[in-house]
C-alpha cells in the first residue's frame, strides 16, 4: 500500500485543490478559495512549507505524528529535515537601541543546562542569551559587555538580587538602575518565616513582607518601608535573645529564621523601590518566568533529545520567537 502526499496550497495552507489542466507537462493545481494558482515542481515553495512546519514543531510543540498528518509528509522524512535544520545555528540579529530595560534571570534544565536570558521588556523580545552550567560573574559580565558593544544603552537591570549578576551590572553598566525583584524577596522571607508562626513576633514580620509587593506609590512606600524599623525597635530584644547548644558548645540566636528574614528586608530596599522613580522598570521577572515555562512545555513534547541537538531546540526557539515579534522595526 502506498501512501500519497496531498497537495497544499502555498498562500492558504489547504489541501482542497483542484486539478485545472497542466503547464510543461505538469499538473496545475488550482484553488477556488484563494483565488491562487500554482505548481508542485517549485522548490522555494517546497521548502517554505517544510519551514512553516518545523517552526510550529519548536514553537508550539506538536508532535511528529501531528504534523505528519497535518503535513503529507512522512515521519521519516520529516524527522530528517528537522535534524538537519536543528543542526544549523540560527541567525541573531540585534539593532542598537537607547534606554532598554532587561529582566534578566537564568533557569535550569534536567541536562544540567543552564538557560540565561537578557530580555528587553519593551519590546517582548530577547536581547541575548547563553547556554551555560551556572549563573557565573564572568559569562554575566560578558553577556552585558556584549550587548553594550552592539550599541544597546543599558538603563536598568532587573534581577533576583544574586551578587554576580548585581556585582556584573556594577562592572560593566555603571549608569544602570539595578532592580530586584519583589517577588523573589516576598518568596526567600516567607520560606523562613514559615506559613503559620506560632509567636506575635513572628507573624508581624509575615505581615510586613506580604505588604512589600503591592507598593505602588511613594505614600505606601514610606509607610511599610517604616513598619520593618518600627518591629525592629520593639523586639530587637528578641532577635538578640542567644541560647546555649550543647552539640556545638556554642551561643547561638535563639530564633534564627526571624532573624534571617529581618535581615534579609533590611537589606533589600536600596535597590527594592526603583520602579517608583520610573513606570519603564519592571519590578519583577514574571515574564521571564512565563517564557521559561512555555519553553519548557514545549520541551516536554521533546524528551530524548541529545544534549547537542537540547542545545539547537532551544536556539532555534528563541530565534524563531524573536522573528515573529516586531522589535525589529522599533527605533529610540
Amino acid at each position: 500500500m502506498t501512501k500519497s502526499r496531498g497537495i497544499r496550497c502555498p498562500q492558504c495552507q489547504n489541501f482542497n485543490v483542484q486539478k485545472r489542466g497542466r503547464r510543461n507537462n505538469k499538473i496545475r493545481p488550482y484553488r477556488n478559495d484563494c483565488q491562487k494558482s500554482f505548481t508542485r515542481s517549485r522548490k522555494a515553495v517546497s521548502s517554505g512549507n517544510r519551514l512553516a512546519w518545523y517552526q510550529r514543531r519548536v514553537e508550539y510543540g506538536h508532535t511528529i505524528a501531528y504534523v505528519a498528518k497535518r503535513s503529507g509528509y512522512g515521519q521519516r522524512t520529516l524527522k530528517r529535515y528537522f535534524y538537519e535544520r536543528l543542526s544549523r545555528y540560527p541567525t541573531w540579529h540585534i539593532q542598537p537601541l537607547e534606554k532598554v530595560s532587561l529582566p534578566v534571570d537564568g533557569t535550569y534544565f534536567a541536562n544540567k543546562v543552564c538557560l540565561v536570558l537578557y530580555r528587553d521588556n519593551d519590546a517582548k523580545a530577547t536581547r541575548f542569551y547563553r547556554l551555560t552550567d551556572g549563573e557565573w560573574f564572568d559569562e554575566l559580565a560578558e553577556g552585558l559587555n556584549n550587548l553594550i558593544s552592539l550599541g544597546i544603552r543599558i538603563e536598568s537591570v532587573t534581577c533576583d538580587g544574586l551578587s554576580g549578576i548585581i556585582k556584573a551590572v556594577r562592572t560593566c553598566a555603571p549608569g544602570a538602575i539595578v532592580q530586584r525583584r519583589t517577588v523573589h524577596v516576598r518568596g526567600e522571607c516567607l520560606s523562613r518565616l514559615t506559613r503559620n508562626p506560632r509567636r506575635d513576633a513572628g507573624r508581624e514580620p509575615r505581615q510586613i513582607v506580604c505588604r512589600l509587593s503591592s507598593i505602588a506609590n511613594h505614600e505606601q512606600w514610606g509607610y511599610r518601608v517604616a513598619s520593618p524599623i518600627r518591629w525592629e525597635e520593639r523586639r530587637r530584644a528578641y532577635l538578640n535573645r542567644k541560647s546555649y547548644v550543647d552539640d556545638s558548645h556554642k551561643y547561638r540566636f535563639t530564633h534564627r529564621l526571624v532573624r534571617k528574614a529581618f535581615v534579609h528586608i533590611k537589606r533589600a530596599p536600596p535597590n527594592l523601590f526603583r520602579y517608583l522613580d520610573n513606570a519603564d522598570i519592571p519590578k519583577s521577572t514574571n515574564a521571564l518566568e512565563s517564557f521559561f515555562g512555555h519553553l519548557k512545555t514545549n520541551l516536554r513534547q521533546h524528551r530524548g533529545l541529545s544534549k547537542e541537538h537540547f542545545k539547537y531546540y532551544v536556539r532555534g526557539y528563541l530565534c524563531s520567537k524573536n522573528n515573529r515579534d516586531k522589535y525589529k522595526n522599533r527605533t529610540d
